[in-house]
């Protein structure tokens, strides 16, 4: 490694390492960078410190190549691939375009490979593929499946758990929206129909998911050809059981073509849109709560408030950060974002970090000291042997105990106050939360109201139309039937002039006939 080089990773970590917490920033990139793009696949290696970017789509055009964000460098790369089959042995494959262009597919790393499954391509397959990117031998193929594969299909989400890929949802490449759930065994590659019960999700794509706990699959957002989503709905892998939990903290909007990422039992939502409006708030939602909350928000034109952008988790000086890439906001966006993420203490909840709380921990020790003091055996001490100094000796221990009983009796009741204070603590936090859900209900009541008189506007708003085209049709016939009337009295009195004529010709040959 030259000296540039070294000087160049210096630099990147003193970079780094000034950055502010929880705060979005653009990293300064030197040299070329790749096609802006959205709805390409993203995964971070952290052995190398690297970010791998593989297709996506730009103007309508899906996009091949496979690009290389190095951290130490703060430079891009472009991975070029061996074409190769991989049934186990990695054998030679004749077959052309073993990595087509791609978009709204999903990537996760598997050991020393990128695993690519799904999306939308101009190849045409009933089953939905998976390939694979050797990050060692740089070899790129399809891997031979067994089992029942699930149709071809893009939007969907794709979740490492243990050794398995679980799949959901998404778009065929016949528009239909999809709702069902797959398993791939990646020890074996084979697939497998996940049997669910209680209601599912309704069908969307372009939706996170994120697992808790190896148990809890986590499905948020997205969208169908005409409605967004901002519900949650979780999947437990143990009883196969679909259900929708009320959630907590800031209210969400709906979204999809957003990304996410979980760290611990932090899931990081960032970006998304309803094709009017982009997400500029980078949402977390505590999965073990189930509580939202906003960490941070941009400007509404933002890159970062984009649909079809990538977010990923990497380690930079044994701190974790968020790196965003790509997206679509009325443009194509190709820059690189990057958030430290402040330290967060997820171990101990609020109440045990409170000025009473520690108060009470306090008076609870020095009460157990105390009572472990009473018990003492003090005809075991050293005492001196003349009486005088046995007497004075007795009673300085005897006014001890004295004060120490009257301390203990003022502790006691320190702790019966903060009891008392964290009982109404207690109160006030369930009055909270009961008023929290019976707003959120009323929310979701006035919401359901919203879309029924939204639906009832559309309705009328047909009815309108149907009215404004007969009142259109009647115009015409009112012209029809002046018309007519023109031409009946005009025919009346052409009948009129024609009576007369006959009635004075009638005269003449009378007074001839006479």
């Amino acid at each position: 490694m030259g000296t540039e080089e070294i000087e160049k990773e210096m630099n990147a970590a003193n970079w780094f390492s000034q950055l502010a917490y929880d705060r979005w920033v653009p990293i300064p990139v030197s040299g070329a960078r790749p096609s802006a793009r959205y709805k390409h696949a993203a995964a971070v290696a952290d052995d190398d410190g690297k970010l791998y970017i593989a297709g996506g789509s730009r103007t309508g055009r899906y996009l091949p190549d496979v690009q290389v964000f190095d951290f130490r460098g703060l430079m891009w790369s472009s991975l070029k691939f061996k074409s190769k089959v991989d049934g186990g042995k990695g054998e030679e494959n004749g077959a052309p375009e073993v990595l087509p262009a791609t978009s709204d597919h999903s990537m996760v790393k598997w050991g020393n490979k990128l695993l690519l499954l799904g999306g939308h391509s101009k190849a045409n397959s009933d089953s939905m593929i998976v390939r694979f990117l050797d990050l060692e031998t740089h070899a790129c193929g399809v891997i031979k499946t067994s089992g029942e594969a699930p149709v071809s299909r893009g939007g969907h989400s794709v979740t490492l758990v243990g050794s398995r890929l679980i799949i959901f949802g998404g778009e065929d490449r016949n528009r239909k929206l999809l709702n069902n759930v797959y398993a791939l065994d990646l020890e074996t590659m084979t697939w497998d129909v996940v049997v669910t019960k209680q209601t599912p999700p309704a069908p969307r794509f372009d939706h996170t998911a994120a697992i808790n706990g190896d148990r809890y699959l986590l499905i948020f957002g997205g969208c169908s050809h005409s409605i967004f989503f901002n519900d949650l709905h979780v999947l437990d892998l143990q009883t196969m059981e679909w259900s929708q939990p009320e959630v907590q903290g800031d209210l969400v909007t709906p979204r999809a073509g957003h990304s996410g990422v979980t760290i611990g039992e932090n899931w990081y939502i960032v970006g998304g849109g309803d094709n009017k409006n982009g997400c500029p708030e980078t949402l977390v939602l505590n999965m073990s709560k189930l509580a939202w909350s906003a960490l941070a928000s941009v400007k509404e034109r933002d890159p970062l408030a984009s649909e079809g952008l990538s977010v990923c988790s990497v380690l930079i000086n044994g701190e974790r950060h968020l790196v965003a890439f790509g997206g679509y906001n009325g443009k194509y966006n190709n820059e690189v974002f990057v958030m430290r993420l402040k330290p967060r203490d997820a171990l101990r909840p609020k109440i045990f970090q409170s000025p009473a709380a520690a108060a009470a921990a306090a008076s609870v020790t020095a009460a157990y000291a105390l009572a472990k003091s009473e018990k003492l055996d003090f005809s075991k001490l050293n005492l001196n042997s003349n009486g005088t100094g046995k007497n004075s000796t007795e009673q300085d221990l005897a006014f001890e105990i004295d004060a120490l009983k009257e301390e203990k009796k003022v502790l006691e009741l320190s702790l019966a106050e903060v009891r008392a204070e964290n009982y109404r603590v207690t109160e006030k936090i369930d009055e909270v939360n009961g008023t929290h859900a019976e707003l959120s209900k009323e929310l979701h009541s006035v919401q359901g109201q919203l879309v029924a008189e939204r639906s009832r506007c559309f309705k009328l708003e047909a009815q309108i139309a149907e009215l404004q085209k007969m009142m259109e049709s009647l115009q015409s016939i009112e012209n029809e039937v002046q018309l007519l009337r023109r031409q009946k009295s005009a025919l009346d009195q052409e009948i009129e002039r024609s009576a007369a004529q006959r009635q004075g010709s009638g005269g003449v040959w009378r007074w001839i006939a006479g």
